[in-house]
């Protein structure tokens, strides 16, 4: 069976920056794979288009630019906010506020979202919530282990069910 649309498909990979010789930023192995409902659209576009059509035991290696993974750095992203809102039982925590920290915080609409430590000024910080691979190329390899037909539930509810699904 081929990987496509509507297709439960289990896979490995490692996750470089630039190119296949760059640095590696995640590694999924067989002990524990990456089991996704392909065609369900929470996956990169441009990932899901190089494995469409791959059979079981294939491999593959593919880079995706930037503009297509998590797209350029936006200078809107960046932020100065008000120290206070750092602050726990009226005390900022120093380590909290370390530069290159990142720190899980809420938009306005109570997203989460992950903002990075720039700078922290007297009464302010400067935070970076663009996401950590913004204006990065990318770079996949890895193997299709196993595909099979997703059931109707899993359809449904857009992801994988069973012992390999619900993994977040």
């Amino acid at each position: 069976m081929k990987v496509g649309k509507d297709k439960v498909v289990t896979l490995t990979y490692v996750l470089r920056m630039n190119d296949e010789k760059g640095e590696i930023i995640q590694e999924v192995d067989e002990s524990r794979p990456f089991v996704h409902l392909f065609g369900a659209g929470t996956l990169l576009p441009a990932f899901e288009a190089n494995l469409d059509s791959l059979e079981p035991e294939a491999t593959f290696g593919f880079s995706i630019p930037a503009s297509d993974a998590y797209g350029g750095k936006n200078d809107e992203a960046i932020i100065e906010l008000d120290k206070s809102l750092f602050e726990i039982d009226g005390k900022i925590d120093d380590e909290l506020l370390a530069i290159g920290n990142v720190i899980a915080m809420q938009d306005q609409d109570g997203n989460p979202v992950d903002g990075r430590v720039l700078e922290v000024k007297d009464d302010t910080v400067i935070m970076d919530f663009n996401h950590p691979l913004a204006g990065q190329d990318i770079h996949f390899s890895g193997k299709i282990l196993e595909v099979r037909e997703a059931t109707s539930e899993e359809l449904d509810h857009k992801h994988v069910h069973g012992e390999s699904g619900h993994h977040h």
